[in-house]
């Protein structure tokens, strides 16, 4: 072997030991082993450290391995044994290819990091706090270039000598270009596979987002697409890739272009699915089909006005109840529910649990009330009268008249319906014990007959002081048979 390679091959042996000797001399030399801690935080989804930590994942158990030790040295000093006895067995190839598959095992382990870190300081600044604190990340990257140097000697060890010299190099070159080319372009395929959630997207608009180069439509649909609060986003996409992701989004707005922009045409149809959700981050996409949405939405809301209006004329057209004594207030509603029931609380006891429903018509608990309104689901007209003393009983023209007791530690006895509508507070005496008096009609042709018109159903409620405990039921519907 030259004397030359021999000289490189001892460099590279002593450049990969270099700082292990220096910081054992100098941690003998100060009696004292330093130890700093560090913590940070890191910034938002940055693509190359987190690629950086998979392969540290991935490959750690592999850099464990003692042949990489001390910087690779025990390997460098496997391929230098392994070139000599190439060369004395007459097979020197084989020791060219052990050396420089010992220096593919070198780049591949220190390359990595200062590209991926280059990377994201390149795509955003503020991924590099994401690598840890400057001084550390700093000289972890300084230390992994200077790996490489032990690499660079090892290959001019055994680059061969004479005419065929510069066409080795250009191999070598080319081979090492190409390993670079191969790195960088996973982190391009990673970049462009990227899965941004809804921070990184800033779709809260904070302005602390990560993701750069989208326009307002783009990222819109994204954030309609991952944004999963309150029950919103479509999940079934919810990991695939940003750019693949848009591109979904817009063959599905050129599909529903090419049908007047109508999310409901067959085909359009066809391509969403059972994704359903998916409609709402589409009209933040496509012009064309918001212009459409919000002109159904225009004539939804015209329907709902509608029926609402037709709700409360029903409701008006009834008589106005006449008390027998003067309530302290009495007022009317047109309330509606989806659950069967409106409710009132007391104040701190909102969703409080009622027991049994008495006839079926009012159920009572501490600080809670549950009264039927509709047979599932419709529109009630009711009538709110508060009362200092107990009124006379009214069970003529009632199919249902029953009584229960209230209890109320803030004073507060306020019936709301579905859409959050509320009576006026019942409870005229303040804190204490109440009676409530609750009247229907209506409720037979509403559960015989399922096209009765909404507003059908009547509610009286009366709210008075009373201690007494003990449901009372005036009247039933159906009558209940007298006992002989």
């Amino acid at each position: 072997m030259p004397k030359r390679s021999s000289v490189l091959w001892a460099a590279a042996i002593l450049t990969t030991v270099a700082p292990d000797i220096y910081f054992r001399v100098a941690t003998m030399l100060s009696g004292a082993e330093e130890r700093v801690f560090y913590g940070w935080v890191s910034w938002g989804r940055c693509t190359g450290y987190e690629i950086n930590s998979q392969l540290r994942s991935l490959l750690g158990p592999v850099w464990d391995f003692p042949l990489l030790w001390f910087g690779s040295a025990p390997l460098i000093a496997l391929a230098w044994g392994g070139r000599l006895l190439s060369e004395r067995t007459g097979h020197p190839q084989l020791g060219r290819i052990l050396a420089r598959s010992a220096v593919t095992v070198m780049i591949v382990r220190h390359l990595p990091s200062p590209l991926l870190f280059m990377f994201d300081a390149s795509n955003d600044p503020r991924c590099v706090q994401s690598w840890g604190p400057l001084e550390v990340t700093g000289w972890g990257i300084a230390m992994n270039l200077y790996y490489l140097v032990p690499a660079v000697l090892v290959l001019l060890a055994v680059r061969a000598p004479g005419p065929s010299r510069r066409g080795r190099l250009a191999r070598t070159g080319a081979a090492a270009s190409l390993a670079i080319m191969i790195i960088v372009g996973a982190v391009a395929d990673t970049a462009a596979g990227r899965v941004s959630d809804s921070w990184a997207l800033d779709c809260a608009g904070s302005g602390d987002g990560t993701v750069s180069g989208l326009d307002e439509h783009e990222k819109g649909f994204l954030c309609g697409v991952r944004d999963e609060s309150f029950g919103r986003g479509v999940p079934q996409l919810a990991d695939m890739p940003d750019r693949e992701l848009l591109a979904y989004g817009r063959h599905l707005c050129e599909l529903a272009v090419r049908n007047g922009g109508d999310v409901n045409a067959p085909a359009v149809s066809k391509a969403i699915g059972e994704m359903n959700s998916l409609v709402g981050p589409l009209t933040r996409l496509c012009p064309k089909v918001a212009e459409v949405e919000q002109g159904r939405e225009r004539e939804r809301q015209a329907e709902n006005d509608a029926f609402i209006a037709a709700a409360e004329k029903s409701c008006a057209a009834h008589p106005r109840h006449r008390p027998r004594i003067k309530p302290v207030r009495q007022v009317r509603a047109t309330m509606w529910t989806e659950f069967w029931e409106i409710n009132a609380w007391d104040e701190g006891s909102e969703g409080g649990e009622v027991g049994g429903m008495v006839a079926g018509l009012v159920g009572s608990g501490p600080g809670a009330l549950n009264i039927w309104a509709a047979n599932e689901i419709g529109h009630a007209c009711v009538t709110g009268e508060a009362y200092r003393r107990r009124p006379p009983v009214e069970t003529r023209g009632w199919e249902q008249v029953v009584e229960v007791g209230y209890e109320t530690r803030k004073g507060v006895l306020t019936v709301v319906d579905g859409e959050g509508d509320r009576l006026p507070n019942l409870a005229a005496g303040g804190p204490g014990s109440y009676r409530v008096r609750v009247h229907v009609r209506g409720r037979k042709a509403s559960q015989e007959h399922i096209d009765v018109p909404d507003g059908t159903v009547q509610l009286l409620i009366m709210v008075f002081p009373g201690d007494e405990k003990r449901p009372v039921i005036y009247r039933d519907y159906p009558p209940r048979k007298s006992r002989k």
